[in-house]
């Protein structure tokens, strides 16, 4: 896919899509810096990359909700790399909410599902834009709600973002694009969403036509696709990952 040597940052890189993403691209050659909460995870996921022969990684221990994270993450990036190449948005969570939940629910949410997200592609911009080249890849999620999530909304406003920062920056070679994951299996779809295997089964038999959940691989394809100079005509855009359950034909 032409991106060995390439530098790529994985937020929510802990589980499930990160983790998943951050071992697909590290298997291309991809220098990682690999962010989220729980560093011990980070830690066994930066042993097993590099046990299996990666490039060099380094770990972020680091809750991007947090004042000034974003300008810390950059920071060490690129005082561990000196650039970036690829940034994966992946940190996230549903957060379904009553309609009299309190305001500190909703700030939380849109905090971590688009308030992190914009910063830190933000702060990463002026690097990209230096050299005239960058991928921008954001993990969103469903446009048909089933009922009030202010992750639903925060995602939205991460697509509007994204369309009108792809107007931006396409000069200076920088794409954006959003991956709307279906039902992949994870530790919020396994413990939350939908626990039990014959919980899954019958949604998939009711709403997925290709009648299964996905795996974390599934999204990591995509983004290795729209990460690599091989998607180099693609921005502003969503594509679903979802088996077909989405049902919009537009």
């Amino acid at each position: 896919m032409e991106l060995a040597g390439k530098v790529a940052l994985v937020t929510g890189a802990s589980t499930g899509i990160g983790r998943e993403t951050a071992r697909t691209l590290a298997a291309e050659g991809v220098k990682l810096a690999l962010v989220a909460r729980r560093g011990d995870l980070l830690r066994t996921l930066q042993q097993d990359i590099e046990k299996a022969g990666a490039a060099a990684s380094v770990v972020i221990e680091k809750d991007l909700t947090a004042p000034g994270a974003h300008t810390e993450v950059r920071d060490a990036v690129l005082e561990k790399f000196g650039c970036i190449d690829i940034l994966v948005n992946n940190a996230g969570g549903s957060r379904p909410l009553p309609v009299d939940a309190p305001e500190e629910a909703w700030e939380e949410a849109i905090s971590l599902n688009f308030t992190a997200v914009r910063r830190l592609t933000h702060a990463f911009l002026p690097a990209m834009m230096e050299r005239r080249n960058g991928r921008i890849i954001n993990i969103t999620g469903t446009s048909e709600p089933r009922g009030l999530n202010a992750a639903y909304s925060a995602k939205a406003a991460v697509y509007a973002w994204a369309k009108g920062l792809s107007r931006e920056i396409g000069q200076f070679a920088i794409t954006i694009n959003s991956l709307a994951p279906g039902r992949i299996i994870s530790e919020q779809i396994v413990n939350r969403i939908n626990p039990g295997d014959a919980n899954r089964d019958q949604f998939a038999r009711d709403n997925i036509p290709l009648g299964y959940f996905g795996e974390p691989q599934d999204m990591a394809y995509a983004v290795l696709f729209l990460a690599s100079p091989r998607a180099r005509y693609i921005t502003g855009e969503i594509l679903h990952i979802d088996g077909g359950m989405r049902r919009h034909a537009f």
